[in-house]
């Protein structure tokens, strides 16, 4: 078996395939080292009718073979960074939040991933400053999002909220009971460790309209997208396979899927999941509603959500417009009528990317109640 091999060096880092690596590259006429981030991407060259072996007597050949391959990879891996790595700054964490996630998709959702939403929704609830990067660089550990804070850095939703509660003094869960506080802890394994088959829906089942989201410009837009879905579902397939919920049918993802999903509307019987105040529940929980909302047209989980479990959509909505007001979405995008095609009608108005986010009275959640002067409030009011 013979191999060829491409990679290529960019700052701060290389396309994420994999968790990260470094790899100290002398550049040619320098002296200078520079560190490569990513995996070397490498692929086997297969020895049709001995081919290969013919032309290994030929050094030449062997060495063009070798060298046009790594720069075709090559090639592919630079646009890849230069897709994922959106902009590169100068970061200082000092006394500030520093959010690493994915781009935002074109359709002006947040974005496609719950718990990189979950994340900044919960910012937005503590009222945390915070500043977005999206870089696509994932964590040392392998994770997206993950934050910096006074340099250090925290990766895994659970993780960071400790961390922020530790360092910061935030609780959004400070009025809950204990016992409320172990159900509301079950119903966030449930959502994140069984309801994550809503991950199957998008990059699975639902992989070409899923790919349509990924915002991309340029001449390679369509390859790069192509490339990056196929990606990113494989993964998908492999995690789900190792828990276990992918070595299920495809009617038997769906119909655990749907138990969750009903599960969540009971527990639904007030304003937010756990009573009349919010709690870090209601962020775990919106992040991957969302994506069954807003990111699935035609799709079995949003013909529940819009439909029979109208309780749920109710809750995203509500959630929306208190804390993204700078989110819109058309009115055809709150409800399902059967047309996958009408109820994606309008093209919503995209995301505005706001560098910086912070904003006050986000834990008073009384609708009429009034409020110290001198503070601004730029979110709709909060109701049904």
């Amino acid at each position: 078996m013979y191999w060829a091999a491409g990679f290529a060096s960019s700052r701060p880092c290389v396309v994420e395939l994999g968790r990260n690596h470094s790899l100290p590259i002398g550049l040619c006429g320098s002296e200078q080292q520079q560190s490569l981030y990513g995996y070397i991407i490498a692929f086997p060259l297969q020895d049709y009718g001995g081919i290969m072996s013919v032309l290994g007597s030929d050094s030449w050949w062997k060495k063009t073979l070798y060298i046009t391959g790594g720069a075709l990879l090559a090639a592919a891996a630079y646009l890849l960074h230069e897709l994922l790595a959106i902009k590169e700054q100068e970061l200082d964490s000092k006394d500030a939040i520093i959010l690493h996630q994915f781009s935002r998709p074109k359709n002006g959702v947040p974005s496609l991933s719950p718990f990189c939403l979950k994340i900044e929704t919960y910012l937005r609830m503590a009222d945390l400053p915070y500043q977005n990067y999206f870089d696509g660089r994932l964590s040392p550990q392998g994770k997206m999002p993950w934050i910096e804070y006074n340099h250090e850095q925290v990766s895994g939703s659970e993780f960071i909220v400790d961390f922020l509660e530790e360092k910061l003094g935030v609780n959004l869960n400070k009025n809950l009971t204990p016992q409320e506080i172990a159900v509301s802890r079950a119903v966030t394994k449930m959502v994140e460790e069984h309801l994550y088959t809503i991950a199957y829906c998008q990059w699975v089942d639902n992989l070409e309209e899923t790919q349509k989201l990924l915002a991309m410009s340029g001449p390679l837009s369509d390859t790069l997208k192509w490339m990056l879905s196929h990606l990113n579902g494989g993964m998908v397939r492999r995690e789900m396979y190792g828990h276990g919920i992918g070595r299920f049918s495809k009617e038997e993802v769906y119909t655990l899927m749907e138990k969750d999903m009903r599960t969540l509307a009971t527990l639904l019987d007030k304003k937010y999941f756990m009573g009349s105040k919010m709690s870090t529940l209601d962020a775990t929980v919106f992040g991957h509603l969302a994506q069954a909302m807003w990111t699935l047209p035609g799709t079995r989980p949003e013909q529940l959500i819009k439909g029979e479990l109208i309780n749920l959509a109710m809750f995203c909505e509500r959630m929306r417009r208190r804390f993204w007001p700078e989110w819109f979405v058309e009115v055809e995008d709150f409800y399902y009528d059967g047309d996958s095609e009408s109820s994606s009608g309008g093209t919503p108005t995209g995301l505005l990317d706001f560098g910086l986010f912070s904003r006050t009275d986000t834990l008073d959640d009384s609708d009429g109640s009034s409020h110290s002067a001198g503070r601004t409030h730029t979110h709709s009011p909060d109701s049904d």
